[in-house]
């Protein structure tokens, strides 16, 4: 079984996506939903013309009355010719309109539905970019991709294409709807006879139809994962020869969405064809009453004659009225489509941030570079404890390296200072993290991590393939630039060779002078000059003093010295069960 993913957690707690939707993105643009569902009316309305004016223009011929809906007959002409050449104007003028109102509302009802999706797309970026660095090492990146790209396409399909094919439906429904009983009353009933049943199935439908899409996106969403996952694995699976694996789990989760995507257009495709079935049957029926009263006489519980023209434009009229029904499929998968997608969209907004700035935080500024660990503890979500009350305090210009295997807690212990992750104190403890005597936790993020440069392991570049001593000195080139009173260097120097080491040494020392640095280290050698080293040992600080001191004292630092000196006699026997299993 599939294990529950952050994003279903919340998704599941997304309450009316969609109108959700609306009320926070769409209320600042409903002057353009507006202009669009006014033009979309005025658009099929003035689409109605023609087929009544050639039903008249029949009824003429046939040597009947000329009449059109809602146009008193004192106003028409009564000649032949006249009524022709109006006839011409009216359908002329009724194309002209028709497509002079479409322009407007294709401008205005895609100003709407782009508008509402730059705003979505930008707040979830927003967001993303706020959650705390536990989101992220739960590496749902290939998810967040998902959400981001497809999701968020999937609303803007919605709103620019579903909504406003749902409103031009509405008003071509109404429209037609209404000119029917106009022309004949009797004729649209039996038109209409099958919108309840058709109203059922759209009902069943939907509510089929909603898990199946809320399963697809969280299937896409999980494919997406693995393939990132395993393409940014691709050298770790060719030095493995684990092609065959990685396949075999891709193929997995291909087959799920595979699955997914089936279940719902087998669904799918038994709505559609029964919606069409549905919309022949009422065309067939309105074919057959009115063919009925033409040929053989007045059908039971109607009266009057049914003139040519009149049946003609009614054929016309309720042909144009079955067939949108049968597009209503494609606006549901399109509206299921999209509300799976938003509740996805908003489950991603709703993740709580936990590291954040505080509801009155002030700036830190004029920083000295004093910082004191009071008592500090901190374990991921609920797992065991990763940093268990460290104290110690850096003075002002000071520099403190931390040693010690594997998997201590080191890169922890710094990333707190950074408020990566806060602070898990008992709630009897004060224990925290202060710069110049100021918690850590009272001033904003962007204050406190602006006087904190930071140079580690690996260095990103936006676009941009060089060596590893090159992209580490373009990290230092940034701490330059930025010039920080603390630095933190979280073994800067580890994925590069002995004379790149050695540069960039050099540069971190110069770079280190006059500030309040930290530096992780597995090679002691490039920090037996700092002023304080702690020696860590599963989240605690089990020794401490300057290299001299530690050396003298003949314990765990002093075994790591000798490894890395190359004398492997002096070492007790219990060394390697210590490290082995601390780094386990």
């Amino acid at each position: 079984m599939t294990a529950e993913s952050v994003f279903d957690r919340y998704r599941a707690d997304v309450d009316r996506p969609m109108r959700r939707l609306f009320a926070a993105y769409g209320k600042p643009r409903y002057g353009w939903f507006a202009v669009g569902v006014l033009a979309n009316l005025l658009a099929q309305f003035a689409s109605l013309a023609p087929p009544l004016v050639l039903g008249a223009a029949v009824n003429k011929l046939s040597g009947q009355t000329y009449s059109l809906p809602l146009v008193p007959e004192s106003l028409l002409p009564t000649g032949a010719e006249p009524l022709f050449w109006l006839s011409v104007v009216f359908i002329g003028g009724a194309f002209l309109l028709t497509g002079l109102f479409t322009y407007v509302y294709g401008v205005a009802a895609n100003e709407f539905a782009h508008g509402v999706m730059h705003a979505v797309r930008v707040d979830c970026f927003e967001t993303m970019s706020r959650l705390d660095m536990s989101f992220f090492d739960d590496k749902q990146t290939g998810e967040t991709m998902s959400i981001l790209s497809s999701d968020t396409e999937n609303l803007e399909m919605f709103l620019d294409n579903a909504l406003t094919g749902a409103v031009r439906l509405g008003a071509m429904l109404l429209g037609i709807g209404v000119v029917l009983f106009i022309a004949n009353a009797y004729l649209a009933v039996i038109t209409l006879l099958v919108a309840p049943v058709m109203t059922l199935f759209t009902y069943w439908f939907m509510k089929r139809a909603e898990p199946l899409y809320a399963a697809r996106r969280s299937s896409m969403g999980k494919l997406n994962t693995r393939l990132e996952n395993s393409i940014a694995g691709i050298e770790l699976t060719k030095t493995t020869a684990s092609e065959a694996y990685e396949t075999d789990r891709v193929r997995g989760s291909s087959k799920q969405l595979f699955d997914d995507t089936m279940a719902m257009l087998r669904l799918s495709y038994f709505y559609r064809p029964g919606m069409e079935l549905l919309a022949g049957v009422s065309f067939t029926l309105t074919f057959l009453v009115g063919g009925y009263w033409l040929f053989v006489g007045v059908p039971p519980g109607a009266s009057g004659q049914l003139q040519v023209g009149t049946f003609v434009s009614f054929l016309f009229l309720s042909q144009r009225f079955a067939t949108p029904l049968a597009e209503v499929s494609n606006i549901i998968d399109q509206y299921e489509n999209a509300k799976a997608s938003s509740e996805r969209v908003f489950g991603l907004m709703d993740i709580p941030v936990e590291v954040d700035d505080p509801a009155d935080g002030a700036e830190l500024t004029d920083v000295e570079g004093r910082v004191v660990y009071d008592d500090v503890r901190f374990a991921y979500d609920d797992s065991e404890t990763v940093i268990d009350g460290v104290s110690f305090e850096a003075k002002p210009g000071e520099t403190v390296a931390l040693v010690g295997p594997t998997g201590a807690g080191k890169s922890t212990m710094l990333k707190l200072l950074l408020r990566m992750y806060d602070v898990s104190n008992a709630a009897e403890t004060d224990g925290g993290i202060r710069v110049d005597g100021r918690d850590i936790r009272d001033v904003t993020l962007e204050s406190l991590r602006d006087h904190i440069g930071y140079v580690g392991q690996e260095t990103f570049l936006f676009g941009v393939k060089l060596s590893g001593g090159q992209r580490q000195r373009i990290a230092i080139a940034r701490v330059v630039l930025q010039d920080p009173e603390l630095l933190v260097l979280d073994e800067a120097t580890s994925a590069v060779d002995t004379e790149t080491e050695y540069l960039i040494q050099k540069s971190l020392d110069s770079l280190s002078a006059n500030r309040t640095t930290f530096a992780i280290a597995h090679r002691l050698s490039t920090v037996k000059d700092a002023d304080e080293i702690l020696v860590m040992e599963a989240g605690r600080v089990t020794e401490r003093g300057d290299h001299e001191t530690l050396l003298a004292e003949g314990g765990l630092y002093a075994d790591l010295w000798s490894v890395q000196a190359g004398d492997l006699e002096s070492l007790p026997e219990e060394f390697e069960a210590r490290v082995i299993d601390e780094s386990d």
